[in-house]
């Protein structure tokens, strides 16, 4: 393990950008075996000899200013999908809340504001009055 260290000295290393590009390598060459399209294979591998070309460069003030540029472009956008990562959690709880009321509750959205609202299955024609807007509709459970 001390070669390695040897080799590794004044080189540049692993950091962000370097991990986005074997993550984007990872992902095309699996889309190509799954796609059998052998051309965006060999595109894959770009991305994977630019990771190993950046790690083992010498040219580390070079190297750190693509990952700074690099990191301005991800930082705005990995805050995006932060803030909205909750949707889709909350989509798929709704998803799952909804299959185990599936036969004792109906789920109306209101005409007014699409508020989700639940309502019990087999009371016939109810009046239903949303909580949010106040709006009343009538619907059959």
């Amino acid at each position: 393990m001390n070669w390695f260290r040897k080799m590794m000295m004044g080189r540049y290393g692993t950091d962000q950008l370097s991990i986005a590009l074997l993550a984007l390598y990872m992902v095309l060459y699996l889309s190509a075996q799954l796609t059998r399209w052998y051309v965006l294979m060999l595109i894959s591998f770009i991305p994977f000899f630019l990771c190993f070309f950046r790690m083992f460069s010498r040219n580390v003030s070079k190297r750190y200013n693509e990952n700074y540029k690099f990191m301005n472009w991800w930082n705005p956008v990995w805050m995006w999908i932060r803030r909205n990562a909750y949707k889709v959690r909350s989509w798929f709880q709704n998803a799952a809340g909804r299959t185990k009321d599936r036969k004792t509750h109906r789920y109306y959205k209101c005409p007014n504001c699409s508020n989700t609202l639940r309502v019990p299955k087999g009371k016939g024609k109810i009046s239903i009055t949303c909580p949010v807007c106040k709006t009343e509709f009538i619907k059959k459970t």
